[in-house]
C-alpha cells in the first residue's frame, strides 16, 4: 500500500503492458512505473487478445513494476470488467497488495443498474416543441432589449445618454464607407442576376425592354434593400456580437455597471444609431448599382443602351415604392444592430462563446429581416406601394 502513496516522479521506465499466451491462458505484464503525468499504454491490443483467444484463466505479472497510483488501478479494473464478462477466472495473486484490495473493495457493491444507460431517446415532437419555445423565447428576448433600446434612444435624443463620439464616428464609419465594396460587388451581381433572368423569358416574347423594369422595380422594391440587410448581418452584426461578447468575457460591461454607466447607452446606441443612419444611404446607392448590373446583362445580351436601360427602369418606379424601399433599409438596419448586440450580451465567459454569439447573432439579424420582409409585404400590398 506506501506505493500507492509515493509522489509521482518524471523519471524512470515509462508505463507499458505486454501480454503472452500460456497453456492455461493469459499473462499480462505490467512493466515500469504507472503515473497520471505519462502517457499510458492503450488497451487496444490486449482487448483485441482476449476477444480472439478467449482464454480460461488471465494472470496479472507485476514482477517488472516500479510503482503505480491510481492510473494502473484504473487499467486493470477495465481488464478484470473484460474479463467478468467473458467469464475468464483472474489470478491477481502477484499484484501489490493495495492494489489488490482497493479493486476488491471497488467490486464489494455491484454498480446500480442501469447507472450506465444512455439517456431516453427524444421524440420527433418533443424536438420540434423544444425549437417552437426556444424560439418564442428568442422573441420574447428580442423584444425585451428592443424597449431598453427604445428607452436609451429616448435618452439618446435629448441628449442625456452617456456614450462617447468617438464610438459613434467610429460605428458609422465601420458600416458606412468601409461597406461600400462588399455592398457594391454582391449589389451589381444581384442586378445583373435579375437581368438575365428576366432576359431568358421576356426576349421569348419580343419584350426585351421590360427587363429594365423588372430590375429596376426589384432592386428599388426589396431586393437592395434585403440584400444589403443581410450583408450587414452577416459583417456588422457579427462583429458587434464578438465585440460586445469580448467585453462581457473580460468584464469590461461589469466594470462600466460598477460605474454606474449604461452598457445599453454606451455600447449598444452608437452601433444602433450608425446602422440606423448608414443604411438608408447604402439602400439607394445598392439601388444604382444594381440596375447598372442589370443594364451591363442589357446591353451585353439584349443590345439596349444602357441609357435606354436607365431611362425604362426609371420609368418604371414610384415614389411609393422608392420610400418603401428605403423604410425597409432602415427597419433591417436596426434589427441588425439590435440582434447583434444582444447576442453579445447574451456571450458566456468562455472563449468559445464568443464565436457562438456572433454566429447567434447572423442567424437572428437575417430570420428576422426575413421576417420583417413579410411583414413589409402584407403592409404595402394594403397600402397597394
Amino acid at each position: 500500500m506506501p506505493e500507492a502513496i509515493q509522489s509521482p516522479t518524471p523519471s524512470g521506465e515509462p508505463p507499458k503492458l505486454s501480454v503472452d499466451r500460456t497453456p492455461s491462458g493469459l499473462v499480462v505484464h505490467l512493466i515500469g512505473e504507472w503515473r497520471l503525468t505519462r502517457d499510458l499504454p492503450p488497451l487496444a491490443a490486449i482487448i483485441r487478445e482476449i476477444e480472439a483467444a478467449r482464454p480460461r484463466t488471465l494472470k496479472f505479472d507485476s514482477s517488472a513494476l516500479r510503482g503505480w497510483d491510481s492510473s494502473l488501478l484504473a487499467v486493470v479494473g477495465r481488464i478484470s470488467q473484460l474479463c467478468r464478462h467473458y467469464k475468464i477466472e483472474q489470478d491477481r495473486s502477484d499484484l501489490p497488495e493495495g492494489m489488490a484490495a482497493l479493486l476488491r473493495l471497488s467490486e464489494t457493491v455491484p454498480e446500480n443498474e442501469g447507472a450506465r444507460a444512455r439517456p431516453p431517446a427524444v421524440g420527433v415532437v418533443t424536438e420540434i416543441g423544444s425549437e417552437f419555445l426556444g424560439f418564442v423565447g428568442g422573441i420574447s428576448d428580442f423584444v425585451a432589449f428592443f424597449g431598453e433600446v427604445s428607452i436609451a434612444l429616448g435618452r439618446f435624443v435629448v441628449g442625456r445618454a452617456r456614450y462617447r463620439r468617438i464610438d459613434l464616428s467610429l460605428a458609422i464609419q465601420d458600416c458606412g464607407p468601409n461597406a461600400f465594396g462588399i455592398v457594391t460587388l454582391i449589389s451589381f451581381l444581384v442586378g445583373t442576376i435579375l437581368a438575365f433572368m428576366g432576359a431568358v423569358q421576356l426576349e421569348q416574347f419580343g419584350a426585351s425592354i421590360y427587363v429594365a423594369d423588372a430590375v429596376g422595380i426589384g432592386m428599388v422594391r426589396d431586393m437592395s434593400a434585403m440584400m444589403t440587410a443581410i450583408i450587414m448581418a452577416g459583417r456588422t452584426g457579427a462583429s458587434y456580437a464578438a465585440q460586445i461578447g469580448t467585453m462581457k468575457v473580460t468584464q469590461e460591461i461589469d466594470a462600466l455597471n460598477t460605474m454606474g454607466i449604461s452598457p445599453i447607452e454606451f455600447l449598444v446606441v452608437p452601433r444602433v444609431v450608425a446602422l440606423f443612419l448608414m443604411m438608408p444611404l447604402l439602400c439607394i446607392y445598392s439601388d444604382f448599382i444594381g440596375i447598372l448590373g442589370g443594364a451591363a446583362v442589357g446591353a451585353g445580351m439584349l443590345g439596349i443602351t444602357i441609357n435606354s436601360f436607365v431611362s425604362e427602369a426609371m420609368h418604371a418606379l414610384t415614389l411609393g415604392g422608392a420610400v418603401g424601399g428605403v423604410v425597409k433599409a432602415t427597419v433591417y438596419g436596426v434589427i441588425v444592430g439590435i440582434a447583434g448586440c444582444l447576442r453579445g450580451m447574451q456571450c458566456g465567459s468562455s472563449a468559445s462563446a464568443v464565436g457562438d454569439a456572433a454566429t447567434a447573432a447572423v442567424v437572428t439579424g437575417i430570420v428576422y429581416i426575413v421576417v420583417a420582409c413579410g411583414i413589409f409585404a402584407v403592409i404595402f400590398h394594403i397600402l397597394y406601394i
